[in-house]
């Protein structure tokens, strides 16, 4: 605001001038003259100054709480007369309005809010004061009346012994009196023999043991009465010939030592504390907890109840049912066991063909696509000694196959083709065998092909710090051929040499322990378990352990499907009775009783679901995190069943190492034996493919399939199931986009347009410039600008495409700045569909 004068702001204000000349004067303002001009921060001052004058607090007007408008009106009736004239009369008409504030009429509200609260938690006080003082005085006249019947129980007592005391000296004093005057008649001359006594005649022992009804004192519990109604017309028998009873009172409480599990059933604690389970849960109900018969208790609520209830606690470990289940050491002389021989090496190589030439007969052309599918477990009898030979795939997928069949062997044989060499699996082979401990053998296959190579083998063996005999180093290679049968003497010599300089020795006597090779789920005989036993023997009727599974031990199988009734050590059985399939590598224990048995089974497969379902738990954490931080992945769902659990474990490893960041697999269920109607049910709820490998569905699986339209595959050989995996994984890709330069122009000059700025005018030195592809400018062969092109003209026409050797106009789109020398490479994108 300008400056004004006195006067002028005197008439803007609407005072007089010298009543604002005296406010200024007392405000201590340098202001006299009506024409003197003041400021802005004078005239702040100055209403500074009257505020502090009129009371005033802070930059503003204390507002009022309460505004009354009063409002008068005048009027004039006039009332005209029949035969007079008209009288006016005067109407004053007084109105009063109060306006309250809104903010004032919600503290009046929350105040009364705020007292009636207040009032309410007096009220509640006092009640919970007069509650505390009544149940003070029903515990008051409790305590009162129970001290009453203590004194009254206490009199009770006193008075009955005062009265059989007096009873005991009452017929104490009748016998003394009745013995003397029997020896006063026999002593009195010409006395008369006495008569008989009724009924048989106490002795003294007797009477002073015996009571008023003519039976001995039973002793009962305090708190219980022990007289009874007695029956007319039965005498009362005693409880033995001479009247005692066959127990005594304890003089003080049973203290038993409780031994607490994890968890505990109400009944199976009250078992052990010898007491009711009533009781139990008396003392429960106390505690605030409400319980059943058959409700399980953890630890430390047991605790605190034996600990109640008087008795001693001993708290199990966790693992204790595990360290209880002590196989029984080595009884008997240690005798020579046959070596369990693994062959391991790479597809293809011969493995199994070695075998069968060994064993003479025919198991390769058996096996899905000519390669072995899961460990197939022999034993051969030889003349120099007998040798058990385990076959483990040679595909990459069965790699936890393999190393399981080096953890359970005593000597490895490393098949290497001669014409083929060292290769991936082989590699993992001598991996597995050195990380056990193995001692390895190199058996050179396939000798009789002409293009066959053994020094290559050695060669590259030896790299991998294999390195042969003959060349100073201590790994045995034997020259053999699976057709011809050439070499095959000279490695069983080799590895009954080595069996020998191990001194592999074991005990035949005690309880067998061993390994599950394989297992598999059979439809007319249930599970099916391959044991390699490694101590002991194991028997038929024996209670076997394997892991989260036991029972008791129907049949035993050998390699040729012939019943036995035990094994001894390094021979493997088919054993049938288990009560569902182990996992392969699963340590194999026969147990005292199948009590036992059962029982560490339960524990292990609580352990084992508490483990998954903190995987599980792990898993969807971690997946939500990812999905936030890196959009929705796609999920190729799969539910998995095949015929032994070794070649679902290694299709299972082998898939969910095909998955990426933005395409995972994830194996919904996987299983062992055929295709359910439980099992499309899932694939239907999860959307899942459904694969079944050496498996197929039944009927009923059959006919809900065609019915929800369920994607199923069968496979029995591993490579197509895999492909087949990845082919539908790299559908849910999302696709690649590249960049394809489609041109490049020289600017040779540069022009000002006033509409387009500047205008490149270049030659097309390579491909084809277009009109609304993406652009970069280079100068010296260095990008310093990306974009697009705002205009292409060809002398004056706008076109949309110049080929090679042309000359153009090119317009950058919001870019000035191209200079003559500068290169504009034009681009295109396109999307390619990817794959894994």
């Amino acid at each position: 605001m300008a400056d004004v004068t006195v006067r002028q702001f005197a008439e803007v204000v609407g005072i007089s001038v010298d009543r604002l000349l005296d406010q200024f004067k007392e405000a201590g303002l340098p202001v006299s003259d009506a024409d003197a001009t003041i400021t802005d921060a004078e005239k702040m001052e100055l209403l500074s100054f009257l505020r502090n004058k009129h009371g005033a607090e802070g930059d503003g007007l204390k507002e009022p709480k309460k505004i009354t408008l009063s409002r008068k009106s005048t009027s004039e009736l006039r009332q005209t007369g029949g035969h007079s004239k008209g009288k006016s009369v005067t109407v004053e008409v007084r109105k009063k309005r109060t306006y309250v504030k809104r903010s004032t009429v919600l503290e009046q509200e929350h105040e009364k809010a705020e007292q009636v609260l207040a009032e309410r938690a007096k009220l509640e006080d006092e009640r919970r004061q007069a509650e505390e003082a009544e149940k003070q005085r029903e515990a008051d006249l409790q305590a009162k009346r129970s001290a009453e019947e203590e004194e009254r129980k206490a009199r009770e007592a006193e008075a009955k012994r005062k009265a059989e005391e007096e009873e005991a000296a009452r017929l104490q004093q009748e016998e003394i009196a009745r013995k003397q005057a029997e020896e006063a008649k026999e002593t009195k001359p010409g006395a008369r023999p006495s008569k008989a006594k009724k009924g048989k005649e106490r002795t003294r022992e007797e009477e002073d043991r015996a009571t008023r009804y003519g039976r001995q004192e039973l002793h009962v519990t305090a708190d219980k009465s022990g007289k009874r109604k007695k029956r007319a017309g039965r005498p009362r028998p005693s409880a033995t010939p001479s009247g005692e009873h066959g127990f005594q009172r304890p003089n003080a409480p049973i203290v038993h030592e409780v031994a607490l599990p994890e968890t505990i059933t109400v009944s199976e604690l009250a078992q052990k504390m010898s007491v009711k389970a009533a009781e139990v849960i008396k003392v429960l109900m106390n505690m605030g907890t409400m319980v059943t018969i058959n409700q399980v208790l953890d630890q430390d609520t047991a605790a605190l109840v034996v600990d109640e209830m008087g008795h001693n606690v001993k708290l199990l470990k966790a693992d204790a049912i595990e360290e209880d289940l002590v196989v029984e050491d080595e009884v008997g002389e240690a005798v020579h066991r046959a070596p369990v021989v693994t062959i391991m090496g790479h597809v293809d190589h011969g493995k199994t063909s070695l075998l069968d030439y060994i064993r003479r007969s025919k198991v390769a052309s058996g096996e899905a696509g000519g390669i072995t599918q899961h460990i197939g477990a022999y034993h051969v009898e030889q003349e120099n000694g007998d040798i058990t030979f385990l076959d483990t795939p040679g595909h990459a997928a069965f790699t936890a196959m393999r190393a399981r069949g080096a953890q359970a062997t005593d000597i490895v044989i490393l098949v290497v083709a001669a014409d083929d060499g060292v290769m991936p699996q082989t590699k993992e082979a001598v991996q597995h065998a050195k990380a056990a401990g193995v001692p390895l053998i190199v058996a050179v296959n396939k000798m009789d092909k002409p293009e066959a190579n053994p020094d290559q083998v050695k060669n590259e063996l030896a790299q991998l710090d294999v390195i042969p005999e003959e060349w100073g180093g201590d790994t045995m290679f034997v020259h053999v051929s699976a057709e011809t049968g050439e070499g095959i003497e000279s490695l069983l010599e080799a590895i009954l040499l080595v069996s020998e300089v191990l001194e592999l020795k074991s005990t035949r006597e005690g309880n067998a322990q061993g390994v599950i090779v394989e297992s598999r789920l059979d439809k007319g005989r249930g599970p099916i378990a391959t044991v390699l036993v490694q101590k002991g023997t194991l028997r038929k009727g024996d209670i076997l352990l394997a892991g989260l599974v036991y029972g008791r031990v129907r049949a035993m199988l050998n390699e040729k499907a012939e019943q036995v009734e035990e094994a001894g050590p390094s021979i493997p059985v088919e054993v049938l009775g288990l009560s569902g399939t182990p996992n392969a590598g699963d340590e194999a224990v026969v147990v005292p009783n199948e009590r036992k048995a059962r029982e560490v089974a339960m524990y292990r497969q609580g352990k084992s679901r508490d483990v998954k379902l903190a995987r599980q738990q792990a898993a969807k954490l971690e997946n939500m995190f990812s999905q936030m931080e890196e959009g929705e992945v796609g999920v190729v769902n799969v539910v998995l069943k095949g015929d032994v659990q070794g070649s679902v474990e290694a299709i299972t490893d082998a898939l969910e190492k095909l998955s990426t960041d933005e395409v995972k697999v994830k194996i919904v269920a996987s299983g062992v034996g055929g295709i359910t109607e439980s099992d499309v049910n899932l694939a239907v709820a999860s959307n899942a493919i459904l694969v079944g490998f050496n498996v197929r569905a039944d009927a009923v699986a059959k006919r809900l399939i065609d019915e929800e339209d369920v994607d199923l595959h069968y496979y029995s050989v591993i490579y197509d199931l895999i492909d087949e995996v990845k082919a539908a994984m790299s559908g849910m890709l999302s696709p690649e986009t590249r960049e394809e330069i489609i041109g490049l122009a020289e600017v040779r000059d540069v022009f000002r347009s006033p509409k387009l700025g500047a205008i490149a005018g270049c030659m097309v030195t390579e491909g084809v410039v277009k009109r609304h592809s993406p652009i970069r400018v280079l100068r010296d062969n260095v990008v310093i600008y990306e974009g697009e092109l705002e205009s292409l003209r060809r002398y004056k026409d706008d076109v949309n495409e110049v080929k090679q050797g042309m000359e153009c106009g090119i317009g950058v789109k919001n870019y000035n700045d191209v200079k003559t020398g500068d290169q504009i490479e034009v681009y295109e994108r396109t999307q390619v569909a990817r794959q894994l």
